[in-house]
């Protein structure tokens, strides 16, 4: 049997010295494959887990599993199968929470006889409720998705085809599947979205202890370890769009430098539960323009991670005006700014049409323009024109009850 082991303690001084630290693996010609096992005292720490090989990234999985395996046709999800490369591979330990007497750790790796386990037969494709008709301008239809869900390929509890299954049943028309640090999910999404018939648009969670950010598009792996204005510039050159995500959640809020302002914010996060609090509304207000000189284009998502949790995804919604029902077409409205964020599928809504604000569902609410200003809605469907720049509506508490981009 072929196997290397690392034993050692990391200190608060390696953490402060770098989030991420290597162990080389020399793995011969010929290997099966990699078969990577961490231990370490999960009371004490947190320690993320991933992997490259000679010629760059094979995976990540933070601090979902203790355990990958790599081979050419298959591999733990979060990480990529191919080509097992003779040369030294490095096994990647980021250090989250060290303990501050230290943490011990080892890591075993195997490279013979290394096999990994078929995934399940796919779900038979759930019934959708009806969809809901919103005016539109010709020629064109409002989508409803969420931006934010996460599966197996990180620290998800559904697989790509249980988790499209679920967003049917909700009745959502696109998911961006938004796994942290990894896009091993990305080669999945074509075949579970024709097999159920919604829209997957592949996305990456770039994750850190300082802040999350999702890259939106089939563009290829970002690198979480590099400056934020890498991320912002390698999401652009290769044509996506970047969102900051939950800005004003706990410790997940944003707290990283970023000379260039992404096109998108993600202003409604799940965890905004108490929506008569002001924090979301007024980051995204003090939030520095884009270069177009426009407030961040606000989206939605419910950051969804497993049923368990009891936070269903498409709460809140994110709707955008697309011309046909494709990735690309919820990338091109997200890229025009044309979105709107309501608390669900059903609940009131304001969208822009044609020059006008539509409020739906809102009777006895306000209208709060860009500028302040306030307009009483007195139906459950009543337009208004001359209303430039991002709005929302609040109830007669103070409440966010929608958001238009």
């Amino acid at each position: 049997m072929t196997s290397t082991v690392h034993r050692g303690r990391w200190t608060r001084d390696d953490r402060a010295e770098s989030m991420y630290h290597y162990l080389p693996v020399d793995v011969p010609a010929g290997a099966s494959g990699l078969d990577v096992t961490l231990t370490y005292d999960t009371s004490a720490g947190v320690i993320d887990l991933g992997c490259f090989g000679p010629d760059g990234f094979r995976g990540w999985s933070g601090g979902a599993r203790d355990r990958y395996r790599i081979t050419p046709a298959a591999a733990t999800p979060g990480y990529l199968p191919g080509e097992i490369a003779a040369g030294t591979w490095q096994v990647a330990l980021g250090l989250h929470r060290v303990a501050s007497d230290g943490l011990d750790y080892e890591v075993r790796v195997r490279t013979d006889d290394v096999v990994v386990t078929a995934p399940s037969d796919p779900r038979p494709t759930p019934s959708r409720p009806p969809r809901r008709e919103l005016p539109a301008p010709s020629g064109m239809r409002w989508l409803a998705g969420d931006l934010h869900a996460h599966t197996v390929h990180s620290d998800g509890g559904l697989s790509i085809d249980e988790l499209a299954c679920a967003a049917v049943e909700q009745g959502l028309d696109f998911l961006a599947v938004t796994d942290h640090n990894t896009v091993s999910h990305h080669p999945h999404l074509a075949q579970v979205s024709a097999r159920h018939g919604i829209v997957l648009v592949p996305g990456q969670e770039v994750t850190t202890d300082t802040g999350h950010a999702n890259a939106f598009g089939d563009i290829g792996w970002i690198d979480f370890r590099e400056h934020s204005d890498r991320w912002a510039r390698d999401v652009h050159d290769r044509g996506g769009l970047l969102s900051i995500n939950h800005p004003v959640a706990g410790d997940c809020a944003w707290r990283r430098p970023l000379t260039t302002r992404p096109p998108l914010a993600e202003v409604w996060h799940w965890s905004w539960l108490e929506r008569r609090w002001g924090g979301p509304l007024a980051w995204w207000r003090a939030w520095s323009p884009t270069e177009a000189g426009q407030l961040a284009t606000p989206v939605g998502g419910s950051d969804f991670h497993a049923p368990e949790q009891g936070r269903p995804l498409g709460v809140p919604t994110t709707w955008v005006l697309c011309d046909d029902e494709s990735p690309g077409a919820v990338i091109a409205g997200l890229r025009a700014g044309r979105t709107a964020v309501s608390a669900g599928r059903q609940a009131p809504v304001a969208l822009r049409v044609d020059g006008d604000v539509v409020v739906l569902g809102a009777a006895g609410t306000l209208l709060v323009g860009a500028d302040g200003s306030r307009i009483a809605v007195s139906s459950d469907r009543a337009a208004f024109g001359g209303r430039s720049g991002p709005c929302y509506v609040e109830d007669h508490d103070g409440g966010v009850v929608a958001l238009c981009g």
